[in-house]
């Protein structure tokens, strides 16, 4: 894809009309569009089998991993941020003479993506629904806040503060206010809370579905939705454990003493249908050639023997490396495209094995926001802190393992990987690198990771910790986002530091990207509510300022 088409996209489409039954406004301050269909079709006639309120939450599901646009939006909503952050992939196109995101030259005319998506796609839509549903339809209005608090804590874990209680409401300087992150993570759990309340009587009770023709997820199911937000809350718990615990175990342990639980098996996957519509990785990966398997990840499941590894990626082309599987680091010395655009490419996606799920979830193409594999590693977290029905720390990683070898079809070969106590990250050598031996990763590297994959309970809290987010990052893969956040809070796994840093200072090597700093368009049309929160923030609006929650 030629840079010239998607430079100014953001600009172009902040503000756009989503194809469908419902055309809706864009913009954070213009909340009245948001209530208003203007697609000609009546209340009346939308209303007829909940159209009115189905059809806005089908937009929502499709616009918190972008797949309504064309796969550029989903480049600069993700692909350009987590995906390459979190060492998940690489990019091999030196984008603006390799001054970009990747070597830490945060580009405003990419950056602002997300957050256009999350206030388009996700905000307006679920406002249009609790408006529409208040009173009548209580658990429209549960599934909606569910999707939202899905769709903006990702954005929020990019930008720190956000546009979330104070949504829609315009103060007399025409500004909006921005939550800060303690507050938007605070409402997150009241919004959380309140959904599991509408929506487990009626799991319990084996209530009429009402939303099964617009559910992309778990076809209606009620008791389905209900452990998904549950595992939302335990993410949401531990994602904020290392500056709010209190707050953070009672939140977790009101997840895991739920009746109705947690995900528990691969059937559980919080897994999107997008229909025949063409995942947007495939797009990058295979037609563009703009993304590539990342070095990070591959060091670790190469050097563990992973039987993942030739499902994550496909081996090189280049003569270089022909045959193995390399994947490309990011923040590094490249010239030109050519030099790494045969290293490994991501498979085809969807790429888990034919059949994971059950007969209701037999999604032949869909993007994956949440394993059961994860699941089990939250609870094996919590079991290590010592947290309430969390359960056996050990069993709930095995369990956690097992469920991602399964969900691609590998799980003959669990025992024996769990068994291994030896292997570790393997080395990167990059053979093309510009400077020869610049770009190595070798033994002793203090970027290595060598951590083993056998459960030890006679390990210390840190290698407990370090075992399960390094399997709970092999596992989660491709949602980039996620895994970058997980990083930025555990430092763990170890990812490979930036030779190549345009930040001028603002964004420490050693310390890594923190966030991305708020929309060019924001700043230009709602400043007095971006200065509120760059106040929150607690420092400078760039990439090296920590959220709230990263105090490592």
């Amino acid at each position: 894809m030629k840079y010239k088409i998607w430079k100014g996209a953001v600009r172009r489409y902040g503000c756009f009309a989503i194809a469908g039954t419902l055309v809706l406004g864009s913009c954070t301050k213009k909340f009245e569009q948001y209530n208003t269909d203007a697609s000609g079709t009546s209340n009346q006639e939308l209303g007829a089998d909940y159209k009115l309120l189905g059809v806005p939450l089908q937009q929502v599901q499709q616009s918190i991993y972008q797949v309504i646009n064309p796969a550029w939006d989903m480049q600069l909503q993700q692909n350009l941020i987590g995906d390459v952050y979190s060492g998940y992939m690489g990019s091999p196109t030196p984008f603006l003479g390799n001054q970009n995101n990747m070597t830490y030259s945060l580009v405003d005319n990419w950056n602002g993506q997300p957050w256009s998506d999350a206030y388009n796609g996700v905000m307006a839509p679920v406002q249009l629904v609790i408006k529409n549903a208040a009173g009548q339809y209580p658990a429209f209005v549960a599934w909606a806040k569910i999707l939202r608090v899905e769709g903006m804590h990702r954005l929020s874990d990019i930008f720190g503060p956000i546009i979330y209680t104070h949504y829609g409401q315009v103060n007399e300087d025409g500004s909006v206010t921005y939550d800060s992150q303690k507050d938007a993570y605070y409402a997150f759990f009241n919004d959380l809370d309140s959904a599991i309340a509408v929506l487990t009587p009626l799991a319990q009770g084996n209530a009429t579905k009402t939303f099964t023709n617009f559910d992309q997820v778990y076809g209606g199911d009620y008791g389905e939705w209900v452990k998904f937000a549950n595992t939302l809350k335990l993410r949401l718990a531990l994602r904020i454990v290392n500056v709010d615990p209190a707050k953070a175990q009672a939140e977790g342990e009101a997840a895991l003493a739920h009746p109705l639980g947690l995900l528990t098996t691969n059937a559980d996957g919080f897994t999107i249908d997008i229909g025949s519509v063409q995942h947007p990785l495939n797009v990058i990966n295979n037609s563009w050639g703009d993304i590539r398997f990342g070095a990070p990840l591959g060091s670790l499941l190469e050097g563990y023997n992973d039987p993942r590894e030739s499902k994550y990626a496909v081996a090189a082309t280049d003569p270089a490396v022909a045959g193995k599987i390399i994947g490309v680091r990011n923040g590094i010395d490249i010239d030109a495209k050519g030099r790494y655009g045969n290293y490994s490419a991501l498979p085809n996606f969807p790429n888990c094995a034919a059949t994971p799920w059950g007969s209701v979830f037999s999604k032949a193409n869909y993007v994956q926001l949440m394993t059961t594999a994860e699941a089990w590693f939250l609870k094996a977290e919590a079991g290590i802190r010592g947290w309430a029905k969390a359960g056996d720390a050990g069993t709930a990683y095995n369990s956690g393992v097992t469920a991602s070898l399964a969900q691609y079809g590998v799980d003959a070969q669990a025992a024996a990987y769990l068994a291994d106590a030896t292997s570790t990250a393997a080395q990167y050598i990059d053979p093309k690198a510009t400077v020869a031996g610049a770009n190595d990763i070798k033994t002793g590297n203090q970027d290595l990771s060598t951590i083993t994959i056998k459960w030890d309970n006679s390990a210390t809290f840190a290698q407990k910790l370090e075992r399960i987010i390094t399997q709970k990052y092999i596992a989660m893969y491709p949602d980039g986002q996620e895994a970058w956040s997980e990083f930025r809070r555990t430092r763990y796994p170890k990812l490979f530091r930036n030779k190549v840093n345009y930040s001028n200072g603002a964004i420490p090597t050693d310390k890594f990207v923190r966030r991305v700093n708020f929309p060019l368009s924001e700043r230009n049309t709602n400043a007095n509510g971006v200065a509120g929160g760059v106040k929150a923030l607690g420092g400078p609006d760039t990439g090296g300022t920590p959220l709230w929650w990263d105090v490592n």
